[in-house]
């Protein structure tokens, strides 16, 4: 397989239907872009001075062939937890040690490619965490309706982390408040990672609101990148065929989440 220099392509970058990192489905699909991607995100192990090589798969899903341009973007997630992406360089960005199986492509209707790529951290890399982005880029032309004409490509993001020489998160519990979200008030946590790769917090964990309603609670699935602190939403979960219950506070929250095979304890009171 040869494999073309992903930190050598540069594309302009077109409104997007992002396929982001948190909170998603098995397969990633933006509305008047006919592809769906899975997976939607990358969490792999990787060694110093050995090549590792993943598959992302695309099927299209339009009545046509379809055109794709596929290229590497270095990323940002957001304080509002939105993502930006730039194809340019990042300091300290990995994308030189990932190589990407071509440039462009076209798909048959329903057809599925399994578009190839490596990642090749140098010898002697240090223990770190490798984040980068495959931007699967739809190249078909204008759709045009009456005297109006309009782009339908768009493109979806895949996020890719990488973590080298046994490179992993570190994460604790800053504080806990009550914060709007939406609108709404919420219970939230401000979730530190002391370590050196990304991590999330999992679980469930038992709330008692001020009316004595008891329900399972989970924390929102968010990447919380090396060296940052993340507000993460903790939320009822709903039964089945049921919305959420609305809480109301003051609410005690105890019990115990999970990062990897780490577990945090909660026990906190929110109010607003």
């Amino acid at each position: 397989m040869n494999l073309l220099p992903a930190a050598r392509l540069m594309a302009l970058l077109l409104p997007a239907a992002l396929g982001l990192a948190a909170g998603l489905p098995a397969a990633a699909f933006a509305q008047g872009f006919a592809a769906y991607i899975s997976p939607p995100r990358f969490e792999v192990q990787a060694e110093a001075g050995k090549p590792l090589r993943q598959v992302l798969e695309i099927q299209h899903v339009g009545q046509q062939k379809g055109s794709y341009r596929v290229y590497t973007a270095d990323w940002t997630f957001n304080a509002d937890n939105s993502v930006s992406f730039s194809t340019e360089l990042a300091p300290d960005s990995c994308r030189p040690w990932v190589a990407i199986e071509r440039r462009e492509l076209s798909i048959e209707p329903g057809a599925r490619y399994r578009y190839r790529f490596e990642i090749s951290p140098p010898p002697g890399t240090p223990p770190r965490e490798c984040r980068f982005a495959l931007m699967v880029e739809g190249l078909d032309p204008a759709k045009v309706q009456g005297a109006i004409s309009f782009p339908v490509g768009g493109r979806i993001g895949v996020i890719v982390y990488a973590a080298i020489g046994g490179a992993a998160p570190q994460l604790s519990i800053a504080t806990t408040q009550v914060t709007a979200v939406n609108g709404k008030p919420t219970a939230t946590l401000d979730v530190r990672n002391s370590g050196n790769a990304h991590g999330r917090l999992e679980g469930f964990v038992n709330g008692t609101d001020a009316a004595g309603q008891r329900f399972e609670m989970s924390p929102a699935d968010l990447p919380i990148l090396p060296g940052e602190t993340r507000r993460v939403a903790l939320s009822p979960v709903p039964e089945d065929g049921k919305t959420a219950p609305e809480i109301r506070f003051p609410l005690s929250v105890k019990g115990s989440l999970e990062w990897g095979a780490n577990r945090l304890p909660l026990d906190a009171r929110f109010a607003p």
